[in-house]
């Protein structure tokens, strides 16, 4: 077989799968941009792969990927040790809710072991049988079971206690964002929780607070210096939807840039703010 006919060969068996996989990977690491590398890796090696030995080709690649991903992990937990300002996943924007791994769910992950976050995503998640999963992360089952177990543990806080229908979540979604840059004070303390929190992502290349700030009182104070800004400046919604699985919208601001914010939503009330704006993480939003 031609190394033509070998790479096509290849992609007719890997393409239907790479969905899944860009999945695993982006849960693992939070990242589109290292998620696709992962992916792209992971067909590397199945097209130099003895592929006519492998009996179940998604159970391979998901164990690939799943490897790959515990490799990176040791560089991207350094790397985040000195992130500038709090961190947060690069945001996934769909019409439809019904994200598995809603944003704060991917942030109470960061502080698993990468084998607990590896174990309790393909099991509670992806829905593996510990057979596999031990399998796939080189572990027994035993200890897979004891990984998972810890890891559902941690997260239990971060799992959402409040459904939000959808077409609310997407009205508060906006009302929030007409509130939030006209300065109608009133009708955005309205909205806000009185435990509220704000997380902004800049990365170190846009404006934001380098720590999150906490409590009713300091988020209206920095939302009244915003809305000046933002009615000085502009801020542009360009859609309304859900991001990392929270009611959220895309802005286009006026540095050209676009922004992502996502609203935890508790009891009918904005619980946390989280808002990305480093340009690194919203590439593929373009």
């Amino acid at each position: 077989m031609t190394v033509k006919a070998r790479s096509e060969d290849a992609a007719v068996s890997f393409e239907p799968l790479r969905p899944k996989l860009l999945r695993v990977a982006y849960r693992m690491l939070g990242s589109v941009a290292d998620a696709e590398d992962i992916v792209q890796e992971a067909f590397s090696r199945w097209m130099r792969a003895d592929r006519g030995e492998v009996r179940e080709p998604e159970a391979f690649l998901r164990c690939t990927v799943t490897r790959l991903c515990l490799d990176q992990l040791k560089s991207v937990r350094r790397e985040r040790e000195t992130y500038v300002g709090p961190w947060l996943p690069d945001p996934l924007v769909e019409e439809e809710e019904g994200e598995d791994v809603t944003l704060p769910l991917m942030l109470a992950l960061e502080r698993l072991s990468p084998l607990e976050r590896a174990a309790f995503l393909l099991h509670d998640v992806f829905g593996l049988g510990f057979e596999e999963v031990a399998e796939t992360i080189q572990r027994d089952p035993a200890t897979c079971r004891q990984l998972a177990g810890r890891a559902r543990t941690h997260v239990r806080e971060a799992r959402p206690r409040f459904q939000v229908e959808k077409q609310r979540g997407l009205a508060l979604a906006e009302a929030f964002f007409a509130a939030s840059r006209s300065g109608d004070m009133k009708a955005l303390g309205a909205m806000l929780a009185a435990d509220v929190s704000l997380h902004a992502d800049g990365g170190g290349k846009r404006p934001a607070a380098t720590e999150p700030i906490f409590g009713f009182d300091a988020v209206m104070k920095v939302h009244e210096y915003l809305a000046a800004r933002f009615r000085k400046n502009g801020s542009k919604l360009i859609r309304a939807g859900f991001v990392n699985g929270l009611p959220g919208f895309i802005t286009l601001e006026a540095d050209g840039e676009l922004s992502t914010t996502a609203l935890e939503i508790e009891d009918g009330k904005v619980a946390a703010i989280y808002v990305v704006g480093n340009p690194d993480k919203l590439r593929h939003l373009h």
